[in-house]
């Protein structure tokens, strides 16, 4: 069973369920991307986590990929993935 690291956020009025995936998240097509955080946010609920699921990774060149709902796009292009690994406080164990 695959675990990640979560950073269970509330920013802007919204629980945001930040997970960190693999850097090959990013090389994935849209629909595989789609595919896989819908995945997440049925793990996370079933795991009692409130909120929307953004999974987040290394995207080389010191930046940070996401897929994250357009209002909240900018938000998250000012984080980096140092800010999101030093805000982990969940694990979320998927079946």
């Amino acid at each position: 069973m695959p675990t990640y690291d979560v950073a269970h956020l509330r920013e802007q009025g919204q629980d945001m369920i930040v997970v960190v995936v693999a850097s090959s998240f990013g090389a994935r097509t849209n629909t595989e991307q789609n595919r896989v955080r819908d995945q997440l946010q049925a793990c996370a609920r079933s795991a009692g986590l409130a909120g929307t699921v953004v999974p987040v990774w290394d995207a080389g060149a010191g930046r940070m990929g996401f897929l994250a709902p357009t209002p909240w796009q900018s938000f998250f292009r000012s984080l980096s993935l140092q800010h999101v690994a030093l805000n982990i406080n969940k694990k979320l164990t998927c079946q």
